[in-house]
């Protein structure tokens, strides 16, 4: 019976070390594909110059045949202008809600139970239904159309819950004798909230933004209700706007001979990502170091 129970242990403990290194594994495979098939659309038989050009081409001419020729210049811009109006509307009421339920409501009261429980359940809501709800709401109740800030406006909707709890839990996560340290030396609650304890939740509140910002940029089905499908240059919020998930989507699933570009637009994407989420981390950085929340 001992030597089972120990057998049984050893063999839990080896697929708990394991199952780490098959996710490594399986992202560093879906990267390398990403990087070959994508990669191989702006590779040029001569050299590495012509490569970059085709890189440069591509980022700023529009899509030609349905998007299996051109590239994604309209598209980025749509992309970036739906991302900006998402972060322009979640930020302010993220961060607020996320201090107000921190600090300035008692955990145990009805109250927070209530918006934190609501807020969890927003959360594991379908894409799709919010992509509903901004066609109803923004698109046609608020007259707003297929445009651009009815794609942003319900992104921010669905990046809410993620930024709300990601911030909130970094902000509870200060240790309360900072907090009493601050009253003691005569600090308003107030200026121990942006001097003390929000310079110590900034990595957290990060890692939030981080993670509303990958649903936003990876979302499709949300904005096919809301921004629209068109790929031409937006010339206002108010326009229809295609993002670079949907354009993906297109490219795979509707379009014979699309398969190329898709994935040279997914490999501009996750780029996009990854660069956005390290200027959060540097902005970040760079906050703390210059003292631009204590100031």
């Amino acid at each position: 019976m001992w030597r089972t129970d120990r057998i049984r242990r050893g063999m839990i403990g080896t697929a708990v070390c394991t199952a780490p290194a098959l996710v490594a594994a399986l992202f560093l495979w879906m990267l390398i594909d990403l990087l070959v098939r994508g990669g191989s659309t702006f590779v040029a038989a001569g050299g590495i110059g012509d490569s970059f050009v085709n890189v440069w081409r591509f980022l700023i001419d529009s899509p030609e045949r349905a998007g299996r020729g051109g590239g994604v210049g309209p598209i980025l811009i749509s992309t970036s202008l739906i991302l900006g109006v998402c972060l322009a509307a979640a930020l302010p009421l993220g961060l607020g809600t996320a201090l107000l339920l921190s600090e300035f409501v008692a955990e145990e009261s009805r109250f927070g139970r209530v918006i934190r429980r609501s807020l969890d359940g927003l959360a594991g809501v379908p894409s799709i239904v919010f992509g509903l709800f901004g066609n109803a709401f923004f698109s046609q109740l608020l007259g707003l159309g297929f445009s651009i800030l009815s794609g942003g406006l319900t992104l921010a909707c669905m990046v809410l819950p993620l930024l709300v709890r990601a911030a909130e839990e970094a902000l509870r996560a200060v240790p309360a004798e900072q907090r009493h340290a601050a009253a003691a030396l005569g600090l308003t609650h107030s200026s121990t909230v942006f001097r003390v304890v929000m310079p110590q939740a900034i990595g957290g509140i990060v890692v939030g933004l981080i993670l509303g910002i990958g649903r936003a940029l990876a979302e499709t089905a949300a904005l096919i209700f809301t921004s629209g499908y068109v790929d031409r240059m937006p010339g206002s919020l108010f326009d229809s706007g295609r993002s670079l998930s949907i354009h993906i989507f297109d490219l795979a699933m509707n379009v014979a001979g699309g398969n190329a570009n898709a994935y040279a637009s997914a490999l501009v994407l996750v780029v996009m990502l990854v660069v956005i989420n390290e200027a959060a981390r540097w902005l970040a950085n760079r906050f703390l170091r210059r003292g631009w929340l204590t100031a």
